[in-house]
């Protein structure tokens, strides 16, 4: 049975998404249709990057994953499906996959399968729904479309060392303002070795140096540095919102000083 998600900017109020189950439900009536997020901030690749990245591996393999932000096709951004750790993922090649991917994977293709219709505003609906049937009935990329042998480059979500410090930044804000960090756990493990740190966040402004398991290890509207279940480090505040408090957005500098 298909398992097909969806991971769009749409939001809920218009019919975007339910045209784009009907359209796969009429061909193939048994998929599970998973919902990932409809609530991508307008055009934003890297979170809907970000959102990916840290949940497609929870699902079996054989999944489909149709991406609908920033679906526009030209020359610069074709229309394009990737295969991955036995995982499927369409969408345009505007950075998307490489947020998700660190550009590993194991084929792809440029989609040459036409539309259903000669408007070109709805691109998810008229030509990647398609192919997500396609795929889920068994066809194999080869019958999609022409091998791309690279994918865009959607920037680098890796931190950067520069001799004891981790230079890192905010990539996603979640919904109870917490800072989620491009900063691995194991990258601070290999620089860190053991080592006191200071993590400073809008220069030395703000400052915690230790990292707990919990939010509560805290108390009550006190800063907490922790890894969480996604492995990247995460600062907070204990029950308030740290991103509107101490002013800071996404791509904000995070860094971590190593004695």
């Amino acid at each position: 049975m298909a398992i097909i998600t969806l991971t769009s900017d749409w939001g809920t109020a218009d019919y975007y998404a339910a045209a784009v189950k009907g359209v796969i439900l009429s061909q193939v009536p048994n998929a599970t249709i998973v919902d990932i997020t409809h609530e991508i901030p307008h055009f934003n690749v890297a979170e809907a990057g970000y959102i990916l990245r840290n949940c497609y591996h929870n699902f079996p393999e054989g999944t489909i994953h149709i991406i609908a932000v920033e679906t526009i096709e030209s020359l610069e951004t074709p229309h394009v499906v990737v295969k991955a750790q036995g995982q499927y993922f369409i969408g345009a090649d505007n950075g998307v996959f490489s947020h998700i991917l660190d550009n590993r994977f194991d084929e792809a293709v440029d989609i040459s399968v036409e539309q259903d219709t000669d408007f070109f505003t709805f691109s998810t609906r008229d030509r990647f729904a398609k192919v997500a049937v396609m795929i889920a009935k068994g066809k194999p990329l080869s019958e999609i479309g022409q091998p791309r042998a690279a994918l865009a480059n959607g920037g680098s979500f890796c931190a950067i060392v520069k001799n004891n410090i981790i230079e890192g930044i905010v990539t996603h804000i979640d919904t109870y303002d917490n800072l989620i960090t491009n900063i691995s756990k194991e990258l601070f493990e290999e620089v860190g070795k053991g080592r006191d740190f200071i993590i400073k966040a809008k220069g030395d402004l703000y400052t915690i140096d230790e990292l707990v398991e919990c939010y509560d290890d805290v108390d009550q509207l006190e800063p907490v540095a922790l890894f969480g279940s996604h492995g990247y480090l995460e600062l907070a505040l204990n029950h308030a919102p740290m991103a509107s408090l101490w002013g800071i957005e996404v791509r904000s500098s995070i860094q971590v000083v190593f004695e």
